[in-house]
């Protein structure tokens, strides 16, 4: 039973370089995450760009000429 014990401790210390060497995805899988990535960043800005947009074109506008124009009697 000793013997037993003691290679099993064996063969799991011969057996851990292995699983220190795995490594998680390949290369090639690691880029297409970081590019699914940043194109959801970019999304997520942009979605947040055209809200600000929306709200501002709710707000009243202010025309800064509207003093120096003279009255609008329907001609033009």
């Amino acid at each position: 039973m000793r013997k037993l014990f003691v290679s099993a401790i064996a063969l799991g210390f011969l057996t851990s370089p292995v699983f220190a060497q795995k490594q998680d995805d390949d290369p090639l899988v690691i880029m297409e995450k970081e590019k699914k990535q940043r194109a959801e960043e970019l999304d997520k800005q942009y979605k947040r760009t055209l809200n600000q947009t929306r709200k501002e074109s709710d707000a009243p506008r202010n025309d800064p000429w509207a003093n120096m124009r003279g009255s609008n009697d329907g001609k033009r």
